[in-house]
């Protein structure tokens, strides 16, 4: 069975973890999310596209 999950819920998780879990403060998050978006629209976003495809398909290749 697979399971597929998007990179902004997973992301979305992981912060709302860390922000309970291990105290990250509210502002520390929100200039993760600006710096996001910054880099979305900067000249690397496309490396940085590049590399999670490569990363996600290798572990989409995992066979358990």
């Amino acid at each position: 069975m697979a399971l597929s999950i998007s990179a902004v819920v997973l992301f979305a998780i992981i912060v709302f973890i860390l922000i309970k879990k291990s105290g990250l403060k509210a502002g520390h998050a929100v200039a993760c999310v600006l710096l996001g978006f910054y880099l979305a629209s900067s000249s690397v976003a496309p490396t940085i596209q590049e590399l999670t495809t490569n990363v996600a398909g290798v572990i989409g290749g995992i066979k358990f």
